[in-house]
């Protein structure tokens, strides 16, 4: 899919804002060259102010990569910031990383032998051309209506966990790899060995969509070839 734009993307510096290894290490498998600098966004928004939680998921990407970009701006500008956030949805519940081990027990519980949703935002930002950057004299932040266009999607896939009997919950979450995973598991590891079924992009599951990335990236870039 981005083979006809690779050689665009590649005298383009690209940045991910995000820490997660799973989101580099998709991205990297596809052959894209990327610096890696994570937002310090607070990731704090309120859930009930989101219609959808695919809603709440792009709000908090577009936060995280305008802080990534508008920090970035001041010294070399990317020609293109990544940005994504992934939450798991049940029942009109959004679930993000488990606060503790409990925690990803009680989520793992309310999954087990039911279908949930994975929705993941994504962000792609760009620096306008000729785009002047103004001073905010009431606080002195930097304004960053009209220095940036933004493009946005969401993706959703569901998952069907298998029946868990609370020891494989409890074995599973004693692992560690709950901790820091939307919805308390990581389907590319040990938490692949809870999961029934999927339908939809199994890499959204992992918290990059990266075909319709690439389907977006490839309108984004195809004019320049």
């Amino acid at each position: 899919m981005l083979n006809p734009v690779m050689h665009i993307l590649s005298n383009k510096r690209i940045v991910l804002a995000s820490g997660s290894p799973r989101r580099r290490q998709i991205l990297e498998n596809i052959g894209l060259k990327f610096d890696i600098v994570r937002s310090t966004f607070e990731e704090n928004l309120d859930k009930l102010s989101f219609k959808h939680p695919y809603d709440y998921a792009m709000a908090t990407s577009k936060g995280k990569a305008l802080e990534v970009m508008d920090r970035l701006a001041k010294e070399r500008p990317p020609d293109l910031v990544i940005s994504a956030d992934t939450v798991v949805a049940m029942d009109g519940v959004i679930y993000e990383k488990p606060k503790d081990k409990q925690d990803a027990v009680e989520m793992l519980s309310r999954f087990s032998g039911r279908t949930h949703t994975v929705h993941t935002g994504v962000t792609l930002l760009t620096r306008k051309a000729n785009a002047v950057r103004l001073e905010n004299t009431a606080g002195g932040n930097h304004q960053l209506n009209g220095l940036y266009n933004i493009l946005q999607f969401h993706e959703a896939t569901d998952v069907v966990m298998g029946h868990l009997s609370p020891d494989v919950i409890k074995s599973y979450v004693d692992t560690g790899e709950s901790m820091d995973k939307a919805g308390g598991y990581g389907i590319q590891a040990l938490g692949g060995t809870l999961i029934e079924s999927v339908k939809g992009e199994y890499f959204n599951v992992m918290g990059f969509p990266i075909h319709h990335f690439a389907k977006e990236i490839y309108k984004m870039y195809k004019d320049s070839m």
